[in-house]
C-alpha cells in the first residue's frame, strides 16, 4: 500500500475513534461538568462543588479534654457549642484539591480571624482551613470566609440538634431526614453524615453547594458508605442534665 494512502487511513481512523474517558468533558451526573483528570488537580478555582462541613462540637471536645487553652471546648465564659463550622471544602467529583499555590502568601488577617470565632471557635482552625482548602477556592481570605458564613447561615439546624441537654443515639439517615425537613431546598443526596471514634460518635454533617452557593448533589467524597457505615451512632450532648455530666442515652 502506498505510504501516502496508509497515512491517510490512519488519520481517518484516529478522527473516528471515540473520546477516551480523560478527554470527555461533557456534563456528568446531575448536570455538573466533571473535572478533567488530565489536568493538575491542585489549581486555585479549579473544582466541581463545595462541601460545607459542620462539625459536632461535643464529639470534638471529647478528644480535647486535656487542652485547657482550647477556645472551643474550655472557655472561661462557660459557652458551649453544638454544630460549628469546620470548613468549606472545594471538591472534585472524586477526590479534592488542597494546599493550592497562590500568588500571594495565604495570610488570614487578624480582624478576619476575630470575625469568624462565633461560628468557627478556633484560631488555628481558621488559619489552617484557608491554607489547605480556601487557597483552592480561588477566593481571597475575605471572599472565602464571607461565602463560608453565608452558606453556614443559610442552613437551619434541626431543633433536635440545637444545644441538646442529653445524649442520644440515632442513624445517619435520621440526621439527613431532619436536615431535609428543616431545609426544604435540600434533598437527601445533597448531604452526608460522618461518624467514628470511641463509641462511634457523630462527627460531622457535610452539605454540598455549587460554586455559586446553591444546594447541589454531592460527589463520591460524601458517599454515605464512606463517611459512616454503621446504622447507629452516638450523639453526645452539648449540655448535660444527667448525673456527673452523663446524658440519658435515648434513641431517636
Amino acid at each position: 500500500m502506498p505510504i501516502k494512502r496508509m497515512a491517510l487511513l490512519m488519520l481517518v481512523a484516529g478522527l473516528c475513534a471515540p473520546l477516551s474517558a480523560s478527554a470527555q468533558t461533557g456534563p456528568g451526573p446531575g448536570g455538573r461538568a466533571p473535572y478533567d483528570r488530565g489536568q493538575e488537580r491542585n489549581v486555585p478555582g479549579r473544582f466541581d462543588y463545595y462541601a460545607l462541613v459542620l462539625s459536632w462540637s461535643p464529639t470534638y471536645c471529647a478528644s480535647r479534654a486535656g487542652d485547657r487553652d482550647d477556645q472551643q471546648c474550655n472557655r472561661r465564659d462557660g459557652r458551649r457549642f453544638a454544630f460549628v463550622l469546620h470548613g468549606l471544602w472545594p471538591q472534585h467529583e472524586r477526590g479534592w484539591p488542597q494546599d493550592c499555590r497562590t500568588r500571594e502568601r495565604p495570610f488570614v488577617p487578624e480582624r478576619l480571624i476575630n470575625s469568624m470565632l462565633d461560628i468557627m471557635p478556633s484560631r488555628r482552625l481558621i488559619i489552617h482551613e484557608y491554607r489547605k482548602h480556601g487557597t483552592c477556592s480561588g477566593l481571597s481570605p475575605e471572599g472565602y470566609y464571607g461565602l463560608s458564613r453565608r452558606l453556614f447561615s443559610s442552613v437551619k439546624i434541626p431543633p433536635r440538634f440545637v444545644m441538646p441537654n442529653d445524649d442520644f443515639t440515632t442513624s445517619p439517615e435520621a440526621v439527613v431526614s431532619a436536615f431535609v425537613e428543616a431545609n426544604p431546598e435540600l434533598k437527601p443526596d445533597m448531604l452526608g453524615v460522618a461518624c467514628g471514634g470511641p463509641g462511634n460518635r457523630m462527627r460531622e454533617v457535610r452539605i454540598c453547594f455549587t460554586r455559586d452557593g446553591e444546594p447541589t448533589r454531592c460527589g463520591r467524597n460524601e458517599d454515605q458508605s464512606r463517611l459512616c457505615r454503621s446504622p447507629r451512632m452516638y450523639v453526645p450532648p452539648a449540655r448535660s442534665s444527667g448525673p456527673s455530666g452523663q446524658g440519658t442515652g435515648r434513641r431517636i
